[in-house]
């Protein structure tokens, strides 16, 4: 009868795949999403959903992927609004593989750039079969429309799609940070405007560069001196000062200033105030350096800029670890080294080309790599061109400083073991206590801690996606108060608390969540903004002595037939929480008949030795206490096959079964007759009949065509209370199916 049911039911997605459109997509996202409160986007065929324009003031996310532009509603993202497709043409993708490029994968255009512009419009850039360009979007009365006033993209948007890149609009112009050549060999950070600069094509500016994100920062706000504003650079590359035989790679921040026009005769259509400093995240257990992965600035809107801070992520280059970390760095402490310390030079010495050590000499005036400030004017120069050329050639010379940049408190804010870290992004909240707390939300899976006085603790941690994969755009609204993110598989969209997941009140005070807190009165774990009741919380040392009593737990008494199979569901609460297991009050211990599972304990074959009274047990710590609680309680009687009663419940489980095929089986006859639903053999004729183009197509990607998943299934959260079901064997989960003809 089992076996007979998951045959229709596959039967009834192959239906579906015949169906119109990409509905059994979407009927699958949201039925796995429901009960974490998020939302889903994915259509079949497209990929690579990695780039994010929140067009807040229209309630409008932009999702750029492969040859297609999105325009989603912002606060449900299921909701598609409007498409573009850019395709490239057959002649470019020939061109594309004469260049040696895969057809299938390469030479497609990826959307790498998504800017708003002044007057409301966007700004977009895509690959282009390796031959990059960039075109404007508009908006308007539900639709979105490709302008068709294409561009050069070069030193805009990659080459390649594969390659990382970082960009920022700022007054209508483009700052980008890529390769400007079809090798990738070339790589610049450039502005493009009427006035365009770039970087020098030299080693000591960019050395094998792996860009990774761009910050601006207003830092000409009420200035005293007279600076100007700068947009700061993040990537890594090998370090030219290492004297060593093989490469070091290292990480970088690297500042222009907004006003730099280049210089006059030196460095003309160049950057005259380029600086970078290597960026430290000691502590660490490897002895090559951490590589930066992303930044994220954070700015306290009634605070200073040199107050706001930049989250960054950081992974090894070493394969002997799999331990991530998160550093933050002062804006202050980043500019402070730039404007005041030393600079590296090179010298020529016997037994190496070159080695770089410490600028000792003299530092000509103004100081090279400045912006134009105060003390520039009363000097006589207010721009750039007005420069001297010993100013420009200095800089020219030795673009990066002698002094690392230290992160706060000289440590990590957090190590991690598991997958590596990919995005970030950090956001403020007031708890009930009324003290500020920095939340971090961190990519891959979903990640979210926070640290208080020196401590870091994990709030929560949920898998997005399934089968896992990275994370390769973490975005943050604050109209929605949502989180959005972006995979090769599809975007999801995530409030910054599912507070609901705790079903209890010692559940909900442990989780540490400074967005969440328990209701004595409706007795539920809520968001803290929807109430406006005093609410138990206790975010500094996770005190669950303030909640009420919970109570006893009562015992379930359940039967197993004898030689029969029975599993006791015990979710954790916590990924920090330890779970055990007691029989008789006495530990349980494991053993061919007793297997103890992640979320419950199965009993195999079942005797009538192994009937009796078991317990599920938690026990975690937190900074107050240590706090045990009882999850689970079970009373197991075994009981005798020939007895007349199982067989009056085994007679009418088999009624139960034959009424559920026979209502199955009239509903598909039904549907038959009408033409609702096309014959299961057609559909099967359609996978045989299945063009060879398409079959070589889905053949090509096949890291690509991942169903896209977000629930409990598939990401506990760290005080996540999963609804436990019944005790009884479950069947196989039914899977989704993305091939026809695996049917």
């Amino acid at each position: 009868g089992e076996s007979l049911i998951v045959r229709l039911c596959l039967v009834l997605v192959c239906m579906f795949r015949a169906g119109e459109g990409s509905l059994q997509d979407e009927i699958f996202f949201v039925l796995l999403c429901l009960e974490d409160n998020c939302h889903l986007f994915h259509e079949e065929g497209v990929f690579n959903y990695s780039t994010m324009l929140l067009r807040e003031d229209v309630d409008l996310l932009l999702l750029g992927a492969r040859e297609a532009v999105y325009a989603l509603d912002l606060r449900n993202i299921s909701k598609k609004l409007s498409l573009v497709k850019w395709e490239v043409t057959e002649k470019q993708k020939r061109d594309c593989q004469n260049k040696g490029k895969d057809p299938k994968t390469e030479c497609k255009n990826y959307i790498r750039i998504l800017h708003q512009t002044e007057d409301k419009r966007i700004y977009v850039c895509g690959t282009n079969a390796f031959d990059p360009e960039c075109d404007y979007m508009s908006y308007a009365d539900g639709t979105l429309t490709l302008e068709k006033k294409r561009e050069d993209g070069k030193g805009k948007c990659p080459f390649d799609p594969f390659q990382r890149y970082a960009s920022i609009m700022v007054e209508n112009d483009l700052y980008s940070a890529t390769s400007i050549n079809f090798l990738g060999s070339e790589p610049v950070l450039m502005r493009s405007s009427h006035t365009s600069v770039r970087t020098e094509f030299k080693s000591s500016w960019l050395h094998e560069p792996n860009f990774v994100s761009m910050a601006q920062m207003p830092e000409s706000f009420m200035s005293e001196d007279g600076d100007d504003d700068k947009v700061y650079l993040f990537f890594s590359e090998t370090a030219v000062e290492c004297d060593c035989y093989n490469k070091l790679v290292v990480s970088r921040v690297a500042r222009v200033c907004k006003g730099d026009l280049g210089g006059q005769r030196t460095l003309q259509k160049k950057w005259t105030s380029f600086l970078k400093a290597r960026m430290d995240c000691p502590g660490l257990e490897s002895q090559l350096p951490y590589l930066i992965q992303d930044a994220y600035r954070l700015c306290d809107p009634r605070r200073q800029w040199k107050d706001c801070l930049f989250y960054a992520v950081f992974t090894p280059q070493s394969e002997t670890t799999d331990l991530s970390a998160v550093c933050a760095y002062r804006v202050s402490d980043i500019s402070r080294v730039f404007a005041e310390g030393k600079y590296k030079t090179p010298v020529p010495v016997e037994t190496s080309f070159v080695k770089w050590v410490m600028y000792s000499g003299h530092v000509p005036v103004p100081r090279p790599g400045s912006c134009i400030d105060n003390v520039a004017r009363k000097e006589g120069i207010t721009r750039t061109l007005d420069l001297p050329d010993r100013t420009l050639q200095f800089i020219k010379d030795r673009p990066l400083m002698d002094q690392a940049i230290q992160p706060i408190g000289g440590k990590p804010l957090l190590m991690r073991r598991g997958a590596p870290f990919t995005r970030i992004v950090v956001n403020q909240v007031q708890a009930a206590d009324g003290a500020q707390y920095s939340v971090m939300f961190i990519g891959t899976g979903w990640l979210k801690a926070a640290n208080h006085d020196g401590e870091m603790f994990i709030i929560e941690e949920v898998q997005l996606f399934e089968p896992p994969e990275p994370i390769k755009i973490l975005k943050f609204s604050n109209v929605t108060g949502q989180l959005y993110a972006g995979s090769d598989s599809g975007a999801a969209q995530m409030p910054l608390a599912t507070c609901g997941r705790s079903s209890s009140c010692m559940d909900c005070v442990l989780a540490r969540d400074p967005y969440c807190g328990w209701d004595t009165v409706v007795r539920e774990c809520v968001f803290l903004s929807d109430s406006t009741r005093g609410l138990i919380q206790s975010v500094k040392a996770g005190d669950a002595s303030l909640c009420p009593n919970a109570g006893a737990v009562n015992p379930t008494n359940l039967s197993v037939l004898s030689q029969g199979n029975l599993k006791l569901r015990c979710p954790s609460p916590s990924n920090l929480a330890k779970t055990t297991w007691e029989r008789d009050d006495d530990a349980l211990t494991p053993s061919t008949r007793l297997q103890i599972l992640e979320d419950g304990l199965l009993i195999l074959n079942a005797t009538n030795s192994e009937g009796g009274r078991y317990r599920c047990l938690s026990e975690e710590r937190s900074k107050a206490a240590v706090y045990k609680t009882t999850l689970a309680d079970y009373r197991v009687s075994v009981a005798d096959p020939a007895g007349s009663n199982d067989r009056t419940t085994l007679l009418e489980a088999r009624v139960d079964v034959a009424l559920l095929l026979v209502s199955l089986l009239a509903l598909l006859a039904w549907n038959f007759y009408n033409g609702h639903l096309p014959l299961p053999w057609n559909c099967m004729k359609k996978n045989i009949e299945q063009s060879p183009e398409s079959q070589d197509a889905a053949r090509s990607a096949p890291a690509e065509g991942k169903p896209l998943v977000a629930g409990a299934d598939n990401g506990r959260g760290n005080h996540r209370a999963e609804e436990s079901g019944g005790p009884n064997a479950l069947l196989p989960p039914l899977q989704f199916i993305d091939d026809e003809s695996e049917i």
